[in-house]
């Protein structure tokens, strides 16, 4: 059987055939063209060792030991790998040994999954484990034995459940059994590859199913820790709307997610975890969890520096859970709306709403009322008002020129005053009203 191959994998395996080495297209590349999706990446497979690589492709690098040398393209990196054997597996992460191998089907057999290792050259598809089959069946098998596959990298249990999230698939019961086994080994891993893997599984179309995979293996404990005890907490009690207990309502939530942020949909998976640490039963019976949501930042600064997120992704985190509990109440006047805007961040709005939809959601409530849409009005309409002192219509120049005084800290002190004005709606952000406010005060002597 042969596999029309687009022309950048075509002209990769021809100009190192013609160089006298076999070069085959492997993994993931494959495996989307066998699934009649289009692949986003591509990487290759020859008998060519490094140097050989490099005499045939100049504008290539190699700075690792794994035999794989990166192929600079116009909108991306291609890499081709010399085919290998691994061994010694000490830290359940790399392999202390790696030898250039012999044999496509040596180098094949090294490999995670069934469904990523077939090969073809554009004439010929190499599939000696059968990952056909399993991709028609929609099922993540182990290449060979699964426990033995989990003790070499056991980041390869987090892929599984990746893989099985991203694809639809089902994983296959006897790599469902070893991964189940092998849990702990995932301790092993450095928290930067675990972050990785996280994110991308959030990114899937149905990542909310992935995180109950997650948790049925048992892997959520190594992760998510504090989010696998929200499960425990009941939150159905009199006079409250919620139907799930705190765990299951973070995760439909995160199904009803409508933004592909992938750390934005981390937010909302963690958005109630606060409530682990707050909840409390009052005398009438009713179950509570108040300021959960300050425990839940705490608990998600946390979570973001052992994932080692960076700055901004945690600092975005920590904003979405601390304020998610914001009031709605047409009630509101302008100043607390605009305070609203300042806690979350005018970067972070869109976020926020899309957080509250999906807790809504998530909670079995309507996706929208009527408080919502008048408060996504208002969210508009305040923007046009200012913010910060920088937005004022005047600025230290200004009063240094209306007042005839030097420039001071007294400059400063008097923008603030007119903003103070301004923000509690005393005066309007008009440059002519704001110079007539400025005039009029009266300087203070000496002040510098």
């Amino acid at each position: 059987m042969q596999l029309k191959l687009p022309d950048l994998p075509r002209k990769i395996i021809n100009q190192l055939q013609q160089a006298g080495f076999e070069c085959y297209a492997v993994g993931g590349g494959i495996r989307d063209l066998l699934r009649s999706k289009s692949p986003t990446d591509w990487d290759f497979t020859t008998d060519a060792t490094p140097e050989e690589i490099l005499k045939v492709f100049p504008d290539g690098y190699y700075d690792n030991k794994f035999g794989t040398v990166g192929i600079p393209m116009k909108n991306s990196i291609i890499e081709i790998t010399t085919y290998r054997t691994e061994s010694e597996y000490k830290d359940n992460r790399r392999p202390e040994k790696v030898e250039w191998g012999k044999s496509l089907e040596e180098d094949l057999n090294r490999r995670d999954f069934t469904i990523n290792a077939i090969a073809t050259n554009g004439k010929e598809i190499i599939d000696p484990f059968n990952g056909q089959s399993d991709l028609q069946n929609k099922l993540i098998r182990a290449v060979g034995d699964p426990n033995a596959r989990f003790k070499e990298d056991a980041l390869r249990m987090l892929r599984v459940v990746r893989l099985a999230t991203q694809l639809e698939f089902l994983v296959e019961d006897k790599t469902r059994d070893a991964l189940e086994n092998d849990v702990s080994l995932l301790k092993n891993i450095a928290q930067e590859r675990v972050r990785d893997e996280l994110l991308r599984l959030l990114k899937a179309a149905n990542p909310a199913d992935g995180i109950l995979l997650l948790k049925h293996t048992g892997l959520l404990q190594y992760i998510l820790p504090e989010l696998l005890e929200s499960f425990k907490i009941d939150q159905k009690s009199p006079e409250r709307h919620h139907i799930h207990d705190v765990g299951t309502h973070c995760v439909e939530a995160l199904r009803y997610c409508s933004n592909p942020d992938p750390v934005i949909r981390l937010a909302v998976l963690l958005h109630d975890i606060g409530k682990t640490k707050t909840v409390n039963k009052d005398k009438s019976g009713i179950t509570t969890f108040y300021n959960h949501e300050v425990a839940g930042a705490s608990m998600a600064r946390d979570i973001s520096m052992r994932l080692k997120l960076s700055k901004k992704q945690t600092g975005m985190i920590i904003r979405l859970v601390r304020w998610h509990q914001f009031s709605m109440e047409d009630t509101l006047t302008d100043k607390a709306v605009r305070r609203f805007i300042r806690n979350v961040g005018l970067e972070n709005i869109q976020a926020m709403l899309d957080l509250r939809v999906a807790d809504r959601k998530g909670s079995g409530a309507k996706e929208s009322s009527w408080r919502f849409e008048l408060f996504r009005k208002r969210l508009i309409e305040i923007q046009k008002t200012p913010f910060s002192i920088q937005d004022l219509k005047v600025d230290g120049n200004d009063i240094i020129e209306a007042l005839k005084i030097k420039p001071s800290r007294q400059v400063g002190e008097i923008l603030e005053a007119i903003f103070d004005k301004v923000d509690n709606d005393e005066l309007p952000n008009e440059r002519e009203k704001l110079l007539e406010q400025i005039k009029s005060l009266t300087p203070t002597p000496g002040v510098g």
